[in-house]
């Protein structure tokens, strides 16, 4: 397959990539607003990644049907990390077998999509952060998901067929996630990241360390491979990894001159200038980023606080808003 970026428009729906290949976009790719993928041949069908919630879901599948035939019987769901807005919508395909890394699968068991369904309804209780968090993803309905769990899990690699199409699963985390699984059609050329790459958007780092992040945009920088559908944001090729990357260095030695001068985490977030990157969406997670970068560099294997850290990225969310109008 070969194919120019200059044919994609990054505009809301189902977007065909050629061969029986699919991805679904959600511009602008903000908090929630995730890709999804469709991977079809010789009667078979495989999705890559359920969405936020089950309307929305339940439209995408919807738009696939119409575009594909092949998409009536979904007969396989790879899931590439645990993050709801990759997995909550895995109730709306009964039947199917549901793929995913060991750790992913762990992962979601240790979070269910009831905790995000109490934390919507709870928001106006919860000072500043339940009013970021309210805002932010108020278009989703987290309280009609019900948690649907990988049906068969796998290590670090794993191929499978559709039709006569490889699919090689790489699980290249712990990055974003404990587990963040690449999808790979390598007869086309085509990759499906999930969250490894956000594009024109700020990446989030809730587990690390960003060493294998790196690694892992090195490793698709060397894969054969031409059109890159992201996690979240508009289809790309590698030039769109080398940015990733190129934020993920830069963040990483930020942090660490702070971290060596005895700054505090929440310090630091505030004081690195972001330069080119200003101008990403949610420019607020470089909170998590930093107070990943720190734990890893102190050796704190504590999980982080998840309210804490919500509590800072809403005050610079919220600064920034007040700014830009």
């Amino acid at each position: 397959m070969t194919l120019g970026l200059g044919k994609f428009t990054y505009t809301r729906g189902l977007h065909e990539l050629g061969d029986g290949l699919y991805a679904w976009l959600q511009p602008d790719g903000s908090w929630g607003w995730s890709n999804a993928g469709l991977i079809c041949d010789g009667g078979q069908s495989l999705l890559v990644d359920t969405l936020f919630d089950a309307p929305l879901t339940l439209e995408m599948l919807a738009a696939m049907r119409r575009a594909e035939p092949q998409a009536a019987e979904i007969g396989t769901i790879v899931n590439t990390h645990a993050n709801g807005d990759h997995y909550n919508g895995n109730q709306c395909v009964p039947g199917a077998e549901i793929v995913a890394a060991r750790a992913t699968a762990e992962q979601m068991a240790a979070d269910p999509p009831s905790r995000l369904a109490a934390m919507q309804a709870n928001a106006a209780s919860m000072g500043l952060p339940g009013k970021f968090f309210a805002e932010v993803f108020a278009p989703f309905d987290f309280a009609g998901v019900t948690q649907t769990l990988p049906t068969r899990t796998f290590e670090r690699e794993l191929s499978l067929t559709v039709g006569v199409k490889r699919i090689d699963l790489l699980n290249i985390g712990p990055a974003h996630t404990a587990g963040d699984t690449l999808v790979h059609i390598p007869g086309d050329r085509l990759l499906f990241t999930g969250d490894i790459l956000f594009i024109d958007g700020t990446p989030i780092m809730w587990e690390g360390p960003a060493g294998n992040w790196i690694r892992a945009c090195e490793r698709i920088l060397e894969m054969d491979v031409e059109v890159i559908v992201p996690g979240h944001g508009p289809i790309t090729d590698k030039r769109g990894v080398q940015a990733v990357k190129a934020y993920l260095e830069y963040i990483s030695a930020e942090a660490r001159k702070r971290y060596d001068a005895g700054m505090t985490a929440e310090d630091a977030a505030r004081d690195i200038a972001l330069g080119d990157y200003d101008s990403w969406g949610d420019a607020e997670r470089i909170v998590v980023n930093v107070a990943s970068l720190y734990r890893e560099f102190s050796g704190d294997m504590a999980p982080a606080n998840v309210m804490q850290l919500f509590g800072l990225m809403a005050e610079l969310y919220f600064a920034r808003k007040k700014r830009t109008g």
